[in-house]
């Protein structure tokens, strides 16, 4: 097929429109439940109040803001896809956005800015006794203020809204990639989310993969059980970036109605249960041929944790300390391993990674 041919196809596949609106019509919309914002997106909310402020100033100065995208459903209702901050800081001062669990949030009280000090401690209305309130004229500005809203179709393809949400939001300071993805998963399957959340919780899971408290933040923790589940349930394809599989693996899996999730987990817990009995937080730590040690190292992972997950129920067969000697003897032979040394090193790209360690990860810890 030819980039034309390609471009075509692909335009076909995104139907849109768009137009302007007043800020009070986009609160209105969501006021009546015709613009959704999925309550897993709200935990996602966190901008601080310098950053509210300074975007309810840009409205009251009239200085232009980005648009926002929303996807139409079957019965025409928006779904909230970009623009989670903008829409969330003016529906929360003007005291009607909802929390994850359908409660009021309270409003913020602004701060003072270098051309409107006058913002200081000001509130859309009282609240609490001793607010101070905007007066009805600047509310009006804001209600009046127009917003573009760019609209994708329900004629569209269904994987075109995950893909416009990847677009918008990755590589932006504000959310990793692998919260790109929670999003999207939610978007697809809110269950399936719901799993890799859970196991990311685990107690031998957090022990084995001893994350800091920034990758925790960042949701370190849900990308390693993604890559297991998605190594297990769609197989690699050679040349894809690791970020790209992933991408792609996650709406593969979350659509995949054939996949046992209760089995998964079962599976998942008897592996990360066994691998903390054996090594514990040195699991995934490099063996030097004394101790373990270093720092927590994605290419041991892979092949350690998705060598013993894909075994799991031969390992079961062996009484348990039989496992774990096993378990603690593979680990350390795994770095005399010609595959394993040429392809897990700082210097390997990913896809040359996976390509050749899962296959041999397999083999390497079969019992």
């Amino acid at each position: 097929m030819s980039l034309e041919s390609e471009i075509k196809k692909a335009r076909k596949e995104i139907v849109s429109d768009g137009y302007d609106m007043s800020i009070g019509e986009v609160i209105n919309l969501y006021k009546d439940d015709e613009l959704k914002i999925n309550p897993e997106f709200q935990r996602l909310f966190r901008w601080d109040l310098t950053r509210k402020t300074r975007f309810l100033e840009s409205i009251l100065l009239s200085i232009p803001i980005p648009p926002i995208f929303v996807f139409q459903d079957e019965e025409g209702n928006w779904e909230l896809i970009d623009g989670l901050q903008r829409l969330s800081t003016v529906l929360e001062f003007a005291g009607f956005l909802k929390d994850h669990e359908g409660k009021k949030v309270k409003p913020s009280t602004l701060e003072g800015t270098n051309f409107l000090p006058s913002l200081h401690n000001k509130r859309w209305q009282t609240w609490d006794e001793g607010d101070e309130a905007i007066n009805k004229t600047m509310q009006l500005q804001i209600k009046r203020a127009r917003i573009r809203v760019e609209i994708l179709l329900k004629e569209s393809d269904e994987n075109a809204k995950y893909e416009l949400f990847q677009r918008l939001n990755t590589g932006g300071a504000h959310l990793s990639e692998q919260e790109v993805r929670n999003c999207v998963a939610v978007m697809i399957n809110s269950d399936f989310y719901k799993l890799m959340k859970k196991l990311s919780e685990e107690d031998s899971f957090i022990n084995t993969t001893n994350q800091t408290d920034k990758a925790l933040e960042r949701q370190a923790g849900v990308e390693l059980v993604l890559r297991l589940l998605a190594f297990k349930n769609y197989p690699y394809k050679k040349g894809l970036d690791v970020h790209e599989y992933l991408d792609e693996a996650l709406i593969e899996i979350s659509k995949n109605q054939k996949i046992d999730w209760n089995a998964e987990e079962i599976n998942f817990n008897k592996t990360f249960s066994l691998l903390d009995e054996a090594l514990g937080s040195d699991i995934f730590k490099r063996w030097n041929g004394v101790s373990f040690g270093g720092k927590f190292l994605m290419s041991l992972y892979e092949t350690v944790a998705f060598g013993v997950l894909t075994n799991i129920s031969e390992y079961e067969k062996m009484g348990r300390q039989e496992q774990i000697t096993l378990i603690i003897s593979k680990t350390k032979e795994i770095w005399e391993n010609e595959v394993f040394e040429k392809y897990s090193g700082a210097g390997t790209r990913g896809t040359s990674r996976l390509k050749n360690l899962l296959p041999m990860a397999m083999e390497f810890f079969k019992p």
